[in-house]
């Protein structure tokens, strides 16, 4: 069973930065494609970020140019930096792995989850 526990998350000021990291664990995810997704307060959860085997990376319209995903297999640990931060990012960011080696937006593709952490922005 792989679990995955994120950390990084906080509150920060417009225009500021965060690096979130995700650490895997119960198995070697290198050739499983991983992903960040995000919650906002009474919006359903979407796609933020995803990365694969191979690290090649897909963004969602929102965050690109802003965020970069990269994945570390020696460590197994997935990170999203997180750069220009808007009010508008504010939201409980979940890292996700998926049994697969390619990038997908969907995230009932997506077999495990990490608790989330919270990020917010301020104004």
């Amino acid at each position: 069973q792989v679990q995955l526990v994120e950390s990084g998350g906080g509150l920060v000021q417009a225009g500021g930065s965060l690096r979130l990291s995700c650490a895997a664990s119960g198995r070697t995810l290198g050739g499983n494609a991983m992903g960040w997704f995000r919650q906002a307060p009474g919006k359903e959860r979407e796609f933020v970020a995803g990365i694969s085997w191979s690290s090649s990376t897909y963004y969602a319209d929102s965050v690109k140019g802003r965020f970069t995903i990269s994945r570390d297999n020696g460590k197994s640990t997935v990170y999203l930096q997180m750069n220009s931060l808007k009010p508008e990012d504010t939201a409980v960011y979940y890292c996700a792995a998926r049994e697969g080696s390619i990038i997908y937006r969907l995230q009932g593709l997506y077999s495990y989850w990490g608790q989330g952490t919270q990020v917010t922005v301020s104004s």
